[in-house]
């Protein structure tokens, strides 16, 4: 399906008290509008994109998509006094293109994700328009002069976001029948009976309209979500014993693991993925085998400490995966209580901590039941 997008940036936006539109203005390295005209340039559905402007704004544009170089890009086209004027304006200037379907972007909405434009797209293959809305979930009022004056029922009211999308032919007859003015496209395409589906909007998909919102923009520019995933492996070989600790819990077995500590391999593993994800080293840096105070030490003291430098470094533990290797001893009857002990030390929900068990099907070391093999994922959120 060949898809355009049209981003609208014509209007003056002069209440946050600038000198220049709000699309202009800086939010972090580029304009608000170059932060959306990127995100729809980067997706891979998106064959073109039409951005219009005011009449008066070329400078201002020229100087927000300085040093883009994008063959998907079209020369900007002038809007109108309104919304729905400028939305036709593009529109039209799309229609050599030919495209399958449009999605109509606010430039003022300068945090939309690819996510959201590939969940419009998918609604398009059952309907002819798309609308990313959340719910109403605050209490409303009817207010007049300052003073509350009536309770207004929020059952099934939502509040529009954009992108909204649509099959390109039906849109454009729409707008083009349209009289007047229209608060968004959706508007316009149920005045001309095009069915249009709900999709899951987002909060931090907002619109810039006062300085408030300008604020919170740039807090959010200032202080992006860090998603940090690092890997562990270990291995310990069997040795005399009739024992092993196996994620912080004791199993009997036949054998022993050797190590410098308990020998625990699922939870060094762990550790192990947790310092890598904060690329702060290995579990060996931080617990030398060669110093004697580590040796015979519960694996737990590790864990623990990885978790502990996650927080002093502002991460929460968003999700911790551990995969056994062996023959023996069974994992399966056990894996609760790991889940639960894991949690526990690493002071998170046993909801987020997975344990999983496998054989190598009789092959290589683990297979020939000379040692346990442990694979480990560590999921680090920073706000």
């Amino acid at each position: 399906m060949r898809v355009a997008a049209v981003i609208v940036a014509a209007g003056r936006g002069l209440r946050l008290g600038e000198t220049v539109p709000k699309q202009y203005l800086r939010l972090g390295a580029k304009a608000v509008l170059r932060h959306g005209l990127d995100t729809f340039l980067a997706h891979p559905a998106i064959t073109c994109v039409q951005v219009v402007i005011g009449p008066e704004d070329g400078d201002a544009y020229a100087a927000a998509i300085e040093g883009l170089s994008s063959d998907r890009l079209r020369p900007p086209v002038p809007g109108a006094e309104s919304r729905a004027g400028s939305v036709l304006a593009g529109l039209v200037a799309l229609e050599r293109e030919a495209p399958e379907a449009v999605l109509i972007h606010d430039a003022a909405r300068p945090f939309v994700t690819q996510d959201l434009i590939s969940e419009i797209l998918a609604a398009l293959e059952a309907a002819p328009g798309a609308l990313p809305a959340l719910p109403v979930v605050d209490a409303l009022w009817r207010g007049e002069a300052g003073a509350a004056r009536e309770p207004v029922a929020r059952e099934g009211l939502w509040r529009a976001q954009t992108p909204q999308g649509f099959r390109f032919a039906e849109i454009l007859a729409a707008h083009r029948s349209h009289a007047g003015a229209a608060a968004d496209d959706a508007e316009v395409a149920r005045a001309a009976g095009l069915d249009v589906r709900l999709v899951a909007g987002s909060e931090a998909n907002f619109k810039i309209t006062n300085a408030r919102d300008l604020d919170r923009a740039r807090a959010q520019m200032e202080s992006p979500m860090d998603i940090r995933t690092g890997n562990g492996f270990d291995v310990h070989a069997f040795g005399p014993g009739d024992a092993v600790m196996l994620c912080g819990i004791r199993l009997p077995c036949d054998r022993g693991l050797v190590g410098h500590s308990d020998a625990d391999v699922g939870l060094h593993a762990l550790t192990d993925a947790i310092f890598g994800a904060l690329a702060e080293g290995d579990i060996g840096r931080w617990f030398p085998p060669s110093d004697p105070v580590w040796k015979g030490a519960a694996s737990e003291i590790f864990l623990a400490r990885a978790a502990g430098r996650a927080a002093e470094r502002g991460f929460a533990l968003s999700h911790l995966d551990c995969t056994l290797v062996c023959e023996t001893p069974k994992i399966g009857p056990h894996a609760g209580a790991m889940r639960e002990e894991i949690a526990r030390i690493a002071g998170i929900a046993a909801e987020r901590v997975s344990v999983k068990a496998t054989t190598s099907e009789r092959l290589g070391f683990t297979g020939r039941g000379e040692g346990i093999a442990a694979l480990a994922t560590a999921t680090l959120v920073r706000a």
